[in-house]
């Protein structure tokens, strides 16, 4: 098959409907992957040139037709990436190479696992594969990196001559509970308690929540939640990555797919979180605070979430990077992946021998991750 190959510096080259169509049909649609999601974080600057995110995305045409497309920046840095690739790039800056700028494929600052190599057909993903490898090597650039993909992209990519590394996040599946206190009897006991006895410290403190869907949030409620959002980072002594222009895109843009949870004490909302949802499953993304309550961080960006997904038969709730805490709450491991290529041999070698290494520690990791299983029936509970 004959495929053009073209660079595209901006999604309004392609437009909604070519991608979103390239995207894949509604019942497994990824918001993330949406033309609304991804043009709101390039045109509000979130993720641009400016900020060490510039689209570089590689697409394949047939005629006039996209066949292909592969999300691609060219980062100058390895912030909002969540595989940290931070000592390679000081293994090069020790030896005098350059190690940014570099080529990367991922959702900027998700670190939701899906597909990379969007392609109209079986055809469309291997000529997409080989226009990658032909931009990496033409490229000049230190190395090439894609997070989060499928297991089988990554299989791909790994034939492709990408070395690929393992990680863990934590996930919670629905077993079609009718409620949150039958999904919580499925806990062991002692895990079930302390649930309980959080839940009720934020409910004793006389907070009260509102779930406000995307369709209905106003500005208001927006402006409120970045505020907590910002809060959260000055904590942390960081920097938002994201402006309230994102955030009021993605309102505008794609409202069926957000939910805000806002945390109110007399009336007066004091804390937020947001979360991203399709029909299967729902993906927690960020919160904050005005002021501390004991426990309301799980209240607000754990159990809200788990209800709603209960009440609306949402099958998972992904809920992000890291997080051994998570277990506790009915989150189980699940691996992930992250394929890589280094332009420079003996570095390359390197990377592969502490890949390998990793990958029996993320191995053993999982399996005692798993001997800790919170249902009962798995411990004594």
């Amino acid at each position: 098959m004959n495929y053009r190959t073209r660079i595209v510096s901006s999604l309004s080259e392609i437009g909604q409907a070519s991608w979103d169509e390239l995207v894949g049909p509604q019942e497994s649609f990824n918001p993330f992957l949406s033309y609304a999601f991804l043009h709101a974080l390039h045109e509000s600057g979130s993720a641009s040139i400016a900020t060490g995110w510039q689209p570089h995305y590689l697409t394949l045409w047939r005629e006039d037709r996209l066949d292909g497309a592969l999300p691609l920046y060219v980062k100058s840095h390895s912030y909002g990436e969540y595989v940290f690739d931070w000592a390679w790039a000081e293994a090069y800056e020790r030896h005098g190479r350059p190690y940014y700028p570099k080529l990367l494929s991922a959702i900027p600052f998700t670190p939701v696992a899906g597909n990379r190599l969007l392609a109209r057909d079986d055809a469309a993903a291997k000529a997409l594969i080989e226009a990658l490898c032909t931009l990496r090597a033409d490229s000049g650039l230190s190395s090439a990196h894609i997070l989060f993909p499928t297991e089988a992209e990554a299989a791909a990519l790994h034939n492709a001559g990408f070395k690929l590394r393992r990680g863990v996040q934590f996930h919670w599946l629905n077993e079609g509970y009718s409620d949150f206190d039958e999904f919580l009897e499925k806990l062991e006991r002692k895990k079930r308690k302390n649930i309980r006895a959080e839940r009720r410290k934020v409910q004793d403190a006389g907070i009260r929540f509102r779930q406000v869907s995307g369709t209905e949030a106003t500005e208001d409620d927006w402006r409120f939640f970045k505020r907590c959002y910002d809060r959260t980072y000055a904590e942390h002594y960081s920097t938002p990555y994201l402006n309230l222009d994102f955030f009021l895109r993605i309102a505008s843009a794609m409202p069926q797919h957000l939910l805000l949870i806002i945390a109110e004490r007399e009336g007066k909302p004091i804390a937020s979180s947001l979360v991203i949802h399709d029909e299967k499953v729902l993906y927690g993304r960020y919160w904050g605070a005005l002021e501390h309550v004991p426990c309301l961080h799980f209240e607000t960006a754990y159990y809200q979430p788990l209800e709603f997904c209960i009440r609306h038969g949402i099958q998972r709730f992904e809920g992000g990077a890291q997080g051994e805490h998570k277990m506790a709450r009915g989150f189980m491991p699940e691996k992930t992946w992250s394929a890589h290529w280094l332009a420079e041999p003996a570095f390359a070698d390197a990377v592969q021998r502490f890949l390998a290494r990793e990958a029996d520690g993320i191995e053993n990791y999982i399996g005692e991750l798993n001997e800790n299983n919170p249902f009962r029936g798995h411990n004594n509970g």
